[in-house]
């Protein structure tokens, strides 16, 4: 009897021991397809945006180094057969120097079993970390900022280039939280497809009863008719105005509401801060199994 007891709690064990071992392999094998989308404006300037402490394009460039890397690690936790994933970095609109929009084709990446060799894999961090750093370099250099629309990529975009059926779809979005661009300057009533420090003071949102005007006049972004419960969405680089001390929540009200309505479920929006503080952040956003 005390054979079958003994026999009976180890197979139990086994079982359990078995079905953890399943349930991680099975999210480990989840198919990535991750999108980085740029805000090339002039946030990114170092005349008019100085910061001594680190300048905004090189944080940018610790963040996207650290979406890199655990995109590499991702990959490398999977067996050679399972792997079938994807990494992408654009912007809108598309900058017109010839250059920087040839570099980020380059950085449009499928993974596949049948090119997963070892040295691809390790070559991916320095592809983006090169690459990257020459788009930053030209677009400072240019010094031609043409604002940023990230309205219309959500508008008319996102469904098409950042979902893909049967992959975890996770959208990075570098941004200072301020959108404008001249040709997509849409407003109804308290609504808008743009958001900047001027608009914020004069919607009156500079107060300390800023959440119950937001609330009550329904401000906040047009709202996008569109379900993108499949798209899991990371905001990066927050960088409020200094001139109002509600400028942060408001901003990040505006986005919080705005992606809640287009339902999607899983969503940071994270101050710009330095690299090495972000790491973590931008790691367990990526790398977190469901």
């Amino acid at each position: 009897m005390l054979l079958l007891s003994i026999l009976f709690f180890s197979c139990k064990e086994e079982s359990k021991t078995k079905n953890k071992e399943t349930s991680t392999k099975s999210s480990v094998s989840e198919d990535y397809n991750i999108s980085l989308l740029v805000d090339l404006s002039d946030r990114i300037s170092l005349k008019k945006n100085p910061n001594p402490t680190m300048e905004i394009y090189q944080r940018d460039l610790g963040y996207i180094k650290s979406v890199s890397e655990a995109f590499t690690q991702h990959l490398k936790s999977k067996r050679m057969r399972q792997i079938n994933d994807k990494m992408q970095l654009f912007f809108n609109p598309e900058p017109e120097n010839s250059k920087i929009n040839s570099i980020s084709k380059e950085l449009k990446i499928i993974v596949t079993k049948d090119n997963a060799t070892k040295n691809f894999l390790n070559s991916i961090n320095d592809t983006y970390s090169s690459k990257t750093s020459v788009i930053y370099e030209s677009a400072i250099k240019d010094d031609n900022y043409i604002g940023s629309d990230i309205w219309n990529v959500f508008d008319s975009k996102v469904k098409d280039q950042c979902i893909e059926k049967n992959f975890r779809n996770i959208l990075i979005i570098l941004t200072d939280g301020y959108m404008f661009y001249e040709g997509t300057k849409i407003k109804d009533g308290n609504l808008s497809s743009y958001l900047t420090p001027q608009l914020i003071k004069q919607n009156g949102l500079n107060t300390n009863d800023w959440k119950k005007k937001f609330d009550a006049e329904n401000f906040g972004f047009i709202k996008v008719d569109i379900d993108l419960s499949d798209l899991e969405v990371l905001v990066l680089g927050i960088n409020p105005s200094k001139n109002n001390p509600f400028e942060e929540k408001v901003i990040k009200a505006y986005w919080a509401k705005w992606l809640s309505e287009m339902k999607i479920k899983h969503f940071e929006i994270k101050n710009a801060d330095l690299p090495s503080n972000m790491d973590k952040i931008i790691r367990d956003f990526i790398l977190e199994k469901g």
